[in-house]
């Protein structure tokens, strides 16, 4: 169903909304025997060499560290815990069900997560509304076996892209109200016109890629003995535009949902690629989130809409967003 492309007022009001929400800031061997080996009969067949059984990597027991942004440490969502309160971490994260999943005991657990994390704060302090919280690299000692990285999202500039997003949008909304046609991807079309500025978007992620393989570098060298795992961003839009028309109406053209699919996509797999590059794990969240989108409705979708649930974040996980990427993780960690 194609999404409508004249715009209501309420569609503008929609528009001018979103745009307000995201631009305020988001091996075998052998051994000896003393017997003569068997000759087997000349016609009889030869007995099938057995083949050695992999030994299955243990589950680690701890201490695990868990490093990221808003979408690890549960923004907004309740009960909010632990110090500086600017980092808004949420006692059921993800880190937080996956250490409980794991059975670990406490002080076998840390999550120095912080909401707006870069790259750069996981070595150098990050300054939040409540207060400096320490270089999250700083939580990692020889003894820690388990860590999990969530971040990139705000280096590749990704809700930037959203909020620009919702920018043009408004401003093609208000041009359809007084009688102008259109855009068939007002953003798109912005990013196409303004010199390759489709392809900054690209640089950007790269760039937070070129950082995020140093930090990688980091974990492994304060932490050489630790399994490492990087956690993607789960699918913030359904694969079909025209399923978020109940959510956002025409608030954002069909084509621009598209494209904001196509630079999440960009960022995942970027992450995919540095945790490979690095020996780590990398544990795909946007799958298992298929059909849990922002346009879900409100039973099934894991991540927030523009127009959140009451107390949550928008364009964020909820509870069972976390729950969902906490599953992602274990299934990753004892496979």
């Amino acid at each position: 169903m194609p999404l409508p492309t004249r715009p209501t007022a309420r569609s503008a009001v929609l528009a001018a909304g979103l745009a307000a929400v995201l631009l305020t800031g988001c091996s075998g061997g052998s051994g000896g025997g003393g017997g003569t080996a068997a000759t087997p009969p000349p016609d009889g067949p030869h007995p099938a060499r057995a083949t050695p059984t992999p030994t299955p990597t243990p589950t680690p027991a701890g201490p695990y560290v868990a490093l990221g942004d808003s979408y690890t440490s549960g923004l907004k969502i309740a009960p909010q815990v632990g110090e500086p309160r600017g980092c808004a971490r949420s006692a059921v994260n993800y880190p937080s069900l996956l250490a409980k999943s794991l059975g670990l005991a406490e002080g076998q657990f840390r999550d120095v997560s912080c909401s707006g994390a870069r790259t750069g704060d996981l070595t150098g302090s990050q300054q939040t509304e409540g207060g400096a919280n320490p270089p999250q690299l700083d939580a990692l000692t020889p003894a820690t076996r388990l860590v999990t990285v969530g971040i990139g999202g705000n280096d590749a500039g990704f809700m930037e892209v959203v909020g620009e997003c919702a920018k043009e949008n408004l401003v093609d909304a208000v041009k359809g109200l007084i009688g102008s046609d259109r855009a068939q991807a007002p953003c798109r079309e912005h990013y196409a016109s303004a010199g390759g500025a489709a392809d900054q978007v690209q640089r950007k992620v790269d760039a937070a890629g070129e950082r995020l393989g140093q930090v990688l570098q980091e974990v492994k060298r304060r932490s050489p003995q630790a399994r490492v795992y990087v956690v993607g961003y789960p699918a913030l839009l359904p694969a079909d535009p025209a399923s978020c028309v109940p959510v956002l109406g025409s608030t954002v053209a069909a084509g621009d949902l598209g494209f904001l699919v196509e630079k999440e996509q960009q960022l995942n797999a970027m992450l995919k690629r540095r945790a490979e590059a690095a020996g780590a794990v990398y544990v795909d969240a946007a799958t298992p989130s298929a059909g849990h989108d922002m346009c879900a409705g409100d039973v099934a979708r894991w991540v927030e809409p523009p127009f959140p649930a009451s107390g949550l974040a928008a364009i964020h996980p909820n509870a069972q967003g976390q729950q969902g990427m906490a599953a992602a993780v274990l299934k990753a960690v004892r496979g």
